[in-house]
């Protein structure tokens, strides 16, 4: 069928199954694809925290680390298969266990919050952006920061902000809309780049006195009372906090899967996500441990530690060291972006509309929508709890991913009827009850509201962490029971 000659159509080019040339990932790529996860400022701030703010026993925290990549690793196997397999995207495998009409609509919660973190994300990137504007300037003329055109606030923005907000949305959406294949050069480009940026950093760091921040170092490892009783429940909250962050990505690993040339490379590649976390986890204690123990010979700064990487450039009376900080951080937040938010937005909205939308048309609406959202952050999205919402939006992603397991592995059997998935006709086999697989939407709301308790009711919030994990079982179990023959 030509998607031109249809108005009402199910088929999309950016749909269908890749081209078996377009296979072209292998592990080295999906290496650089769980380095940019972990690679944001978020994901460095989060390691340093952990193993440092809390106290924590430094060899529990790096157990628990590698414990719960591993969680993410038997998932991500899991949801990645069968896109690898069939070259279909998340949104589009769907269709099999909610329906043609099911998998339109529940899809496309992944695009709401895809698409209001990409414009809280574009915001923070704005920061760096600006504080760049602010140094050329500055560089010019140190008073021109004191002129009133620059003193001029709107929705907590100066002309400075605006500026800068205008050039992160530009600059992701010029990037971002030019198809996979120059997508997954942004990827590799991005993570290499990175580490680059982390080992200049780290040499910066040691060579001031080697002795000193060496010793830094060595002092956060600890081994003392490792096998004490009393560290099993840290343990498990570092594995649900190192699960939960990269929890969001596992959904729709399927719309990088599909481009995977075999399943051993996808099992490979998957399997660097724990080189990636100790690389990085190295990279960034070091770094940490190194800048505080000069921070404290400021007696201003003895209680304070700094795991953010734009406030300890902040307190580094170093140009170029903080120009290269901040050019590494747009480069990490603009491919994290890329990687979590922007791609998983477009396929679940040209599902939603596949035949009137398209990678570029998808990227604009995205790009508007995003845009809406940074500016508003700061002054009234950021105030009203907002944030809850989204969590609650996002507890469909566990619940989800169970069902699609369950029905492809249990249900299933692995097979795919490639045909009936672009099929309307009521003939066809995902079409269910008018488009609507109602065994699995029960079974979703189901997994939703238990996935949905632990945000909303305080006496289950401790096991928010596991959450994701817990509505992707409870969906699937029941999925299964209604589902089987």
């Amino acid at each position: 069928m030509s998607q031109e000659k249809s108005k009402n159509t199910l088929i999309n080019w950016d749909l269908v199954s890749v081209n078996p040339n377009d296979k072209n990932w292998d592990w080295k790529d999906l290496f650089c694809f769980w380095g940019v996860n972990i690679q944001s400022v978020i994901g460095f701030s989060l390691i340093a925290s952990l193993y440092i703010i809390y106290n924590l026993n430094s060899f529990i925290v790096f157990f628990g680390t590698i414990i719960g990549s591993l969680l993410v690793y038997i998932f991500s196997n899991l949801i990645g298969k069968p896109s690898q397999k069939f070259g279909l995207p998340f949104v589009v495998l769907l269709r099999t266990s909610l329906g043609i009409r099911g998998a339109k609509y529940f899809g496309l919660i992944r695009s709401l919050v895809g698409i209001f973190l990409f414009g809280v994300q574009t915001y923070f990137l704005s920061k760096a952006f600006g504080y760049l504007i602010r140094i050329f300037l500055f560089s010019i003329d140190p008073s021109l920061l004191d002129q009133q055109i620059f003193l001029t606030f709107f929705l907590g923005l100066n002309i400075i902000d605006w500026t800068a907000i205008f050039v992160a949305i530009i600059f992701q959406g010029f990037l971002f809309n030019s198809g996979m294949n120059f997508n997954k050069k942004i990827i590799n480009f991005s993570a290499v780049a990175v580490y680059l940026g982390m080992i200049i950093f780290f040499f910066s760091v040691l060579l001031n006195d080697v002795k000193l921040t060496s010793n830094a170092f060595l002092n956060i490892l600890n081994l003392e009372n490792f096998f004490d009783k009393s560290n099993l429940g840290p343990l498990i909250t570092v594995i649900g906090t190192t699960f939960a962050y990269f929890s969001i990505v596992i959904l729709s690993f399927g719309d990088f899967s599909r481009y995977v040339k075999s399943n051993n490379e996808l099992k490979k590649g998957n399997l660097s996500l724990i080189l990636n976390l100790i690389i990085f986890s190295f990279f960034a204690l070091f770094i940490v441990a190194g800048v505080d123990i000069f921070l404290k010979q400021d007696p201003d700064n003895l209680s304070r530690i700094l795991t953010n990487p734009t406030d300890m450039i902040g307190q580094i009376d170093n140009l170029l060291i903080t120009n290269l900080v901040l050019l590494f951080i747009i480069i990490s937040s603009a491919s994290t972006n890329l990687i979590v938010n922007f791609i998983p937005s477009q396929y679940t909205l040209i599902n939603l509309a596949p035949s009137s939308l398209t990678i570029k048309s998808a990227s604009y609406i995205i790009m508007i929508l995003g845009f809406t959202i940074g500016i508003l952050w700061l002054t009234y999205l950021s105030q009203i709890g907002i944030l809850s919402f989204i969590d609650t939006f996002g507890a469909f992603f566990g619940p989800l991913f169970g069902v699609m397991i369950s029905d492809f592995y249990l249900i299933k059997k692995g097979v795919l009827n490639n045909k009936d998935i672009y099929s309307l006709e009521s003939e066809g086999e995902y079409h269910y009850s008018a488009g609507w697989h109602i065994k699995g939407v029960y079974s979703l709301i189901l997994g939703f509201i238990f996935t949905a308790s632990t945000i909303w009711n305080p006496n289950l919030m401790f096991l928010q962490s596991y959450s994701w994990i817990i509505g992707g079982f409870v969906g699937g179990f029941v999925y299964y029971l209604l589902a089987k023959k």
